[in-house]
């Protein structure tokens, strides 16, 4: 049975400004007010679809969720908490601005059964912020994950790629300092420019120029890396593919399997490593790389591009599916 978290959007309610990347209704396709009837109606689909709903939460996305009015947001929740009660899914999970939580807000939470918050912290430099017209600081972050931590809620954090003003060494440096708060969960979101947003006036300008793809799956690799070697589990990579979506893209590093691309990156990366790295390894032009049977497309890489870069660098290989690999590694071995 899967298992597979029920998510409510509440676009744009509670936000106090609009920040340079965010048009909520391109993102989630979702612009109308959701009643405590639709929540129900959500948790009700995911009994029919056959989710094991036991091991999922019902999760409020968009907007700010702590910052819409109080009776309006306790609404959602005792729907949500309606079900969580009975043990009909193990908890309620929301995301929300760093500046909108306090002791008061996430004691109304702890009551309606919230077991994880995730805070949109985006960025870590304070410029980056305010240049995107975020409205809080990166100190605002780091209060925000340590009272969450504090009161017992997981704690989960977004970030931003490519941000106005940002850099590669400023998103690495985010990603640093995420880690140093020890979150249990991650998002990473390569920035894509939006039909009517402030950013999208800023890129047909020339002001801004957002990530390549390319650059975007080079950094984002290097990311994972960070993460996986801090035991964060990154929960999405990438925006969520949808018509709504496509239609309003303008510009920037979007593809609908992003984090494919990265993780096709990080094993081309490790081949070239091991290869080049080694003198004695750089004399041979064939190899043998034993990879569990679930990552071979990501070695092979969509349509086949690790294996042409790969012959761009003279060198040919022959996979062995061995499932007793680990995911994360290879075995390579040139062929005499």
């Amino acid at each position: 049975m899967k298992r597979s978290n029920v998510a409510i959007f509440v676009p744009h309610r509670g936000c106090p400004k609009q920040c340079s990347f965010c048009n909520q209704k391109e993102i989630t396709g979702c612009d109308t007010v959701v009643t405590k009837e639709d929540v129900s109606a959500a948790a009700e689909r995911a009994f029919a679809g056959g989710c094991d709903t036991a091991q999922s939460e019902i999760a409020f996305f968009g907007g700010s969720f702590t910052g819409i009015e109080p009776e309006y947001m306790t609404s959602l929740l005792s729907a949500a908490y309606g079900y969580v009660s009975k043990g009909l899914f193990k908890g309620i999970r929301i995301s929300t601005r760093p500046d909108y939580i306090s002791q008061d807000i996430l004691d109304t939470l702890k009551r309606f059964g919230v077991t994880s918050i995730e805070l949109g912290a985006q960025s870590m430099s304070d410029k980056v912020l305010s240049l995107n017209n975020r409205g809080h600081s990166a100190q605002d972050v780091i209060d925000a994950s340590e009272m969450i931590k504090s009161n017992g809620f997981s704690l989960g954090l977004q970030m931003m790629t490519g941000l106005y003003g940002s850099s590669d060494d400023i998103d690495i440096l985010t990603a640093r300092k995420l880690i140093d708060l020890a979150p249990d969960t991650v998002r990473v979101y390569p920035t894509i420019v939006l039909k009517n947003t402030p950013l999208e006036g800023l890129y047909l300008s020339g002001e801004y120029m957002p990530q390549t793809l390319d650059g975007a799956v080079n950094l984002c690799s290097h990311l994972i890396k960070l993460f996986n070697d801090a035991e964060i589990k990154i929960i999405r990579l990438g925006l969520h593919d949808s018509e709504s979506l496509k239609s309003d893209y303008v510009a920037g590093p979007y593809h609908p399997a992003f984090r494919e691309l990265c993780e096709s990156r990080i094993f081309l990366n490790k081949i070239r490593e091991y290869i080049f790295s080694d003198e004695q390894n750089k004399k041979f032009s064939r190899y043998r790389i034993e990879v569990n049977p679930r990552n071979i497309s990501r070695v092979v890489g969509q349509k086949r591009k690790n294996i042409d870069e790969l012959k761009k660098d003279g060198i040919e290989i022959k996979l062995a599916p061995n499932s007793s690999m680990p995911l994360s590694e290879l075995t390579i071995t040139p062929i005499r």
